[in-house]
């Protein structure tokens, strides 16, 4: 067995300790593919010494895709490994209407709102129907989450809350995201639904895979066979 082999056998099978990465009806492992299931941002991005592995879903309240993909996010975020971190981005892509709810996003996580105010909020739009037109009506909803309602009304027109979404924009455009639900490991990797990644389900298959492989052991793994 040449070296190459040799490399390739030993992350496949680190991955298929640590992450359970499926397998073809011959038993072979099926990695998934640069370029085809996932794609690379930077190469050089990684979570800094000592810090967890980071899973960012980028997201709008009026997107219905990403209501649909709200439960499987949740699911995985309950078995997710315990040094991986999950965290929601808001993106607005210039609409007026997702700015609101991006900034209401944000102006909440400030204000340390718990976490079941973001399931009550997705389950007022798309299962009542009931569509939040204006930043007071926003308010109202975040202060039976108890938060304040005119400390909520002056944090969201805060220097703070304008600086953190330009900067979340910012690295939306950077990541490359072009529609929701997307998402984002560690800064280093693009996961997005397509022909390829047909499923929710396949997307955090995708997920799985990419932090087992930036998973020191795997990449340690990696280096040893070179």
């Amino acid at each position: 067995m040449n070296r190459r082999a040799i490399r390739f056998f030993m992350v496949i099978t680190t991955l298929l300790v640590l992450s359970g990465t499926a397998c073809a009806q011959s038993d072979q492992p099926v990695p998934y593919q640069e370029g085809l299931h996932y794609f690379l941002i930077d190469e050089n991005a990684k979570p800094n010494r000592g810090e967890p592995q980071e899973l960012v879903e980028i997201f709008s309240y009026l997107c219905t895709h990403c209501n649909t993909f709200d439960p499987y996010a949740e699911s995985w975020e309950k078995r997710k490994p315990e040094d991986v971190s999950f965290k929601r981005v808001p993106a607005v892509f210039g609409r007026e209407s997702w700015e609101l709810y991006a900034r209401g996003y944000v102006t909440a996580e400030m204000m340390n709102v718990p976490p079941e105010a973001h399931a009550a909020l997705m389950a007022r739009i798309w299962k009542e129907k009931n569509i939040i037109r204006d930043m007071d009506e926003l308010a109202t909803f975040y202060s039976q989450f108890g938060l304040n309602k005119e400390k909520f009304l002056s944090t969201s027109r805060s220097f703070a809350v304008d600086g953190k979404l330009r900067k979340d924009q910012a690295l939306i455009q950077t990541w490359g995201i072009r529609g929701t639900p997307s998402l984002v490991l560690n800064g280093k990797y693009r996961i997005t639904g397509s022909a390829a990644v047909a499923s929710y389900d396949v997307m955090f298959d995708v997920v799985d895979y990419l932090i087992a492989l930036e998973t020191p052991s795997v990449q340690e793994a990696s280096a040893a066979a070179d």
